[in-house]
């Protein structure tokens, strides 16, 4: 296994150094850093990713099969498997760009940061319905057939993917229409639109779902229904995961920018928390990108739902492949 990792390291050497950074100029402790960084990385590409790509894809599956009916929150939980899964195919190139070196480059940092901000606020905002539904039901301040409605539910998750674009495209379309196309320039490095992923992207939502959760407490201190602490001990979970996860992003921003040595137009370039603390910042990263590969993990454990729906997903599909058609087996033994 060792071997295979060396290998690894000097293929990933070779690659950066053609991107201007050489081997050579390592000294022990950045290639200490370098090695486990690319250690910590193989981990996510071994573990993480592998849960995370099955995982998504199967719950878009499950939860799509016309032969079953899906419930509100099987509409939310879809449409959050589709955005984690946009973040878990994109998160290759963050979780091996070492060097940072791709923020030098103004296409291929743009469109990173197109898909991962995306990825963010449809991920928060449908984390924020999904506990403002749930604290709705719960309380019983809304008619009881708005929550069957499944159409509603559909509408309610094209709006939050509009919004989710919208907070990605306006503050992309302002940056660019105020400093242009210059090489080099990303306007996910701007100040200002980092503000706006840690306000609008967590801080908002963490206030909404601590108002959300406190009411829901109480109404479960008072409730006799085990199924409702149990649907609620699924979205609470998963709630736990995502800002586990993010927290470590958010507050690394937040540090980065509150120190005043950010230069406006990069985010990884010398002097910022990104090079003082290379590892560090290699980890919140890893940690925000594991958040869309537990979320199916979460979702499958602690709902019976799914769990029920997943089974009968699978035996219906195997049932299909054993069974064999009787005139094509006719057909194979006269072909005989």
């Amino acid at each position: 296994m060792h071997v295979y990792i060396i290998k690894l390291v000097c293929i990933t050497c070779q690659l950066h150094s053609i991107s201007g950074t050489n081997r050579t100029d390592f000294d022990g402790t950045d290639f200490d850093f370098y090695v486990i960084s690319l250690l910590l990385s193989c981990f996510y590409m071994v573990v993480l990713f592998p849960l995370g790509l099955v995982g998504n894809v199967l719950i878009l599956l499950v939860n799509s099969d016309p032969r079953q009916r899906a419930s509100n929150p099987d509409v939310y939980f879809t449409n959050l498997a589709l955005a984690d899964l946009v973040l878990v195919l994109d998160s290759l190139i963050e979780v091996f760009n070492l060097s940072a070196h791709y923020y030098d480059n103004a296409l291929l940092c743009t469109c990173m940061a197109l898909f991962l901000q995306v990825h963010m606020y449809s991920s928060v905002f449908f984390l924020t319905w999904m506990s403002l539904d749930r604290c709705v039901a719960l309380t019983g301040l809304s008619p009881r057939a708005m929550h069957a409605d499944g159409s509603a539910a559909r509408r309610v998750c094209t709006a939050i993917w509009a919004a989710a674009i919208a907070c990605t495209l306006l503050p992309f379309a302002a940056a660019h229409a105020r400093h242009g196309w210059g090489r080099g320039f990303c306007f996910a490095g701007m100040a200002e639109v980092q503000w706006l992923e840690v306000t609008l992207g967590f801080a908002v939502p963490f206030c909404v779902m601590g108002v959300c959760y406190s009411l829901i407490g109480r109404v479960l201190l008072r409730s006799e229904r085990p199924r409702r602490a149990k649907a609620l001990r699924m979205i609470v979970t998963t709630v736990g995961v995502f800002f586990a996860c993010w927290l470590p992003e958010n507050v690394f921003i937040s540090t980065h920018l509150l120190s005043g040595t950010a230069e406006p137009l990069r985010r990884r370039r010398n002097g910022t928390l990104w090079q003082q603390y290379p590892l560090l910042g290699h980890v919140v990263t890893l940690a925000a990108c594991a958040n869309s590969c537990l979320n199916p993990l979460v979702y499958g454990l602690l709902g019976q739902t799914f769990r029920r729906k997943l089974k009968l997903f699978l035996e219906h599909h195997v049932h299909c492949l054993h069974m064999q058609p009787p005139h094509v087996t006719h057909m194979r033994l006269h072909a005989r």
